[in-house]
């Protein structure tokens, strides 16, 4: 499975962008799939993940709750991340990731990843 990110990019404080993680090879419905970002001096962190598999609820770090919002296009094999209200601390490279589970993994596959720079 190969994912390519896109739709970062530098936008001002409070303003939005909408992430997409495109999959080939085989269907993201096979797998969890979530969200990080590295961001300069810190460890990744989980931004987003869901498991469309078993019906659960999405998980989401504690500061983009409400702001953030993963989905998907079943048709185009895509994941998307929608953010709104960004900050400047949400500034980091963000790669989507298929896994067995959002939490405790394994990741299976993971992107290259996508710039996003918020400026204040």
């Amino acid at each position: 499975v190969q994912l390519v990110e896109s739709g970062g990019g530098l936008v001002q404080v409070g303003g939005s962008l909408r992430l997409s993680c495109a999959a080939s090879g085989r269907a993201l419905s096979s797998y969890a799939m979530a969200w990080f970002r590295h961001a300069p001096g810190k460890e990744r962190e989980l931004v987003a993940g869901i498991d469309w598999r078993s019906g659960s609820s999405p998980v989401y770090l504690d500061s983009v709750k409400g702001r953030f919002t993963i989905s998907r296009d079943s048709a185009k094999n895509t994941v998307y991340l929608q953010m709104s209200s960004l900050k400047p601390e949400d500034t980091a490279v963000y790669v989507c990731a298929a896994g067995l589970d959002v939490t405790r993994g394994p990741i299976y596959y993971i992107g290259q990843g996508t710039q996003v720079t918020v400026s204040s």
